[in-house]
């Protein structure tokens, strides 16, 4: 029985690990799309690392493939003391594949259109990078001095790189033209968004508290009817509409996704109309009655 149990966690071990490779390699593959199709043929740029790299390669025509390893060896080494040796390890495994695809695959050029380069080069490098950060690692190594900055200063993750950003978008003003600068920043808001979805996906998951009188109810509707996990949080009540409260009630805290929520809102109205609701988002769960999201790692 424990022999079975090892060799299971084994085999589960290594499809994970064949999965992150995967998952790594297809996104260096949409990565090079994006930067071999769109941009680099074009003279665009985009943000992070990446856009550094694009901006010395218009700037001094030293290969971008070469460009790419050499900016990234930092961040490599950063990611290896703040995150883990694994983590440094995919990282390397990517950034080295993205510099042979741009050396070696010949993509072909898919437009000159100035709007359509911004918008779908940065959804393919976008979908790259997302794609590498679901394999465990990444292509542009921003988050990571993001990571390492912030915790020796005040300024938090967003600041740090939304500062990164503004100093590669300005110094593309400086030497190229605002124009490119402006379009580069088009370049990445559609790269971020695509990240963005890639890694939360259309079901994003929210977390909900609610507080009740009729907690009982709500409870099984969650449970039965819409047949996801509930936890019930001992609470008291404070000052509310009706003055002083002193009474004990249940907190019912439940997870559904963002496509879920608002039948589980209409639901609730149909039991409480007075029922207090607390909704946020959430990065990622596991475990539980949790519908599971396509390519979950």
């Amino acid at each position: 029985m424990v022999k079975k149990r090892i060799q299971r966690a084994r085999n589960s071990s290594l499809y994970r690990e064949i999965k992150e490779v995967v998952l790594i390699i297809l996104g260096v593959l949409c990565a090079g799309m994006g930067l071999k199709g769109f941009l680099l043929p074009n003279d665009f740029l985009d943000g992070g690392v990446i856009g550094i790299s694009l901006l010395l390669q218009i700037k001094t025509g030293i290969d971008l493939a070469i460009l790419v390893v050499i900016v990234n060896i930092p961040f490599i080494w950063m990611g290896y003391r703040q995150v883990s040796w694994t983590f440094a390890l995919k990282t390397a495994f990517g950034i080295g594949l993205l510099a042979l695809c741009l050396a070696f695959i010949p993509y072909p050029m898919v437009t000159t259109d100035k709007l359509l380069i911004a918008v779908f080069g940065g959804f393919f490098l976008g979908a790259g990078i997302g794609l590498a950060m679901r394999g465990g690692g990444v292509l542009d190594g921003t988050e990571v001095l993001a990571i390492y900055v912030s915790r020796r200063s005040p300024l938090s993750v967003g600041d740090v790189i939304m500062v990164i950003n503004v100093l590669i978008f300005g110094s593309a003003a400086v030497f190229i033209n605002v124009e490119t600068a402006l379009y580069a920043m088009l370049t990445y808001l559609a790269a971020s968004k695509t990240v963005d979805f890639i890694i939360h996906g259309i079901e994003e998951y929210i977390a909900v508290m609610i507080v009740s009188d009729r907690h009982e109810e709500v409870r099984q509707l969650i449970t039965e009817e819409l047949e996801r996990g509930v936890t019930v949080l001992k609470g008291e009540k404070g000052f509310g509409k009706r003055g002083m409260r002193d009474n004990d009630i249940n907190i019912l805290y439940a997870v559904v996704t963002r496509l879920e929520i608002t039948r589980l809102k209409d639901k609730i109205s149909e039991v409480d109309e007075k029922a207090f609701l607390i909704e946020h988002s959430i990065a990622d769960v596991k475990g539980g009655m949790i519908k599971p999201r396509p390519l979950h790692s």
